[in-house]
């Protein structure tokens, strides 16, 4: 079993290279933003529970993400694995993550984190923000703050998969397909012989 953590700033490409991961390796993919909308339009228990941190402007706990991200993988057993986009996000939902897929005689096989220069990434977002319509992607300032989130929040759990050899970072400039290539090698060398 492949799985598959998608890691990297903002704007960096995790949507546009999971997708392609996805179509080569038949993975499927969770999103903890597609999770909580499931469980919100459904009034999951878990999902009314969330929805109510969510409309006071809070973070979901861990424990309440931990609980959907496992019904999700009870719900999605895939015997090639999961590509997973936007969880974990902190060192105790890696720690959930590696007691969930361990019930299933799993383990995380490797973390994929796109590395890109802050400067191009804003770049990016910028330009994203023209086409979009996301107001977090139309202010440097606003998306200069949430690199500062991204790297006091999410830096801890790159050493925490860097401590088990399952970090590797991947250049996330070029073309599509070049990091995508570049992806691939990476996945490739973490997969049995």
């Amino acid at each position: 079993m492949l799985n598959i953590i998608l890691f990297g700033p903002p704007g960096a490409g995790k949507g546009t290279q999971s997708a392609k991961i996805i179509e080569k390796y038949g993975l499927t993919h969770l999103s903890t933003g597609d999770v909580f909308r499931y469980n919100i339009k459904n009034e999951t228990d878990l999902g009314i529970l969330a929805k109510a941190y969510i409309d006071k402007g809070e973070l979901v706990p861990d424990e309440v993400t931990n609980n959907m991200v496992a019904d999700f993988i009870s719900r999605s057993a895939n015997d090639k694995g999961f590509i997973f986009d936007g969880y974990p996000r902190t060192i105790a939902q890696g720690q959930n993550l590696d007691a969930v897929l361990q019930k299933m005689k799993a383990t995380v096989t490797t973390m994929i984190a796109l590395e890109v220069d802050e400067n191009e990434l804003v770049k990016r977002l910028l330009e994203r923000g023209k086409t979009s319509g996301r107001v977090d992607d139309q202010n440097e300032d606003t998306i200069r703050n949430r690199f500062k989130v991204y790297q006091q929040e999410t830096s801890p759990l790159a050493h925490f998969y860097s401590d088990q050899n399952k970090y590797m970072g991947v250049h996330g400039m070029g073309t599509i397909d070049d990091i995508f290539e570049r992806i691939c090698l990476a996945i490739e060398a973490k997969l049995p012989a």
